[in-house]
């Protein structure tokens, strides 16, 4: 299993950045799929998930109407939408897959995949 993570960068203060995961060996709607960063210095920490049967999403409170994740059966890939972002979302960004139960989706823990990370930096 290999989860493709594309789409960091460097990107202004208030800016927006479209990240895509693409998993090989694994089908996106069987997992719930989720989004994770490390900021430089700081623990791993949950960003976004979408459910395995794609009737629901979680977001951690920083991401709450900035960030939207999404999913496309058909190309087996997971997005995250980052709009309006600021200096305190740099860092690595990872996608993740999870076969557990969705209600602790916003543990990094409970992940089984992981792809490499994305890096976005933010400029202010």
């Amino acid at each position: 299993v290999q989860l493709q993570a594309s789409g960091g960068g460097l990107v202004q203060t208030g800016g927006s950045l479209r990240l895509s995961c693409t998993p090989s060996g694994l089908s996106v709607w069987n997992y719930n799929m989720g989004w994770l960063r490390q900021a430089p210095g700081k623990e791993r920490e949950f960003v976004a998930a979408i459910r395995r049967s794609g009737s629901a999403t979680n977001y951690a409170d920083f991401a709450k109407g900035r960030f939207t994740i999404s999913r496309v059966n058909t190309q087996n890939t997971v997005y995250l939408q980052m709009n309006s972002v600021e200096p305190e979302d740099t860092g690595v960004y990872y996608c993740a897959a999870d076969q557990g139960l969705w209600n602790r989706v916003s543990s990094p823990t409970e992940y089984e995949y992981w792809g490499q990370g994305t890096l976005v930096t933010v400029s202010s």
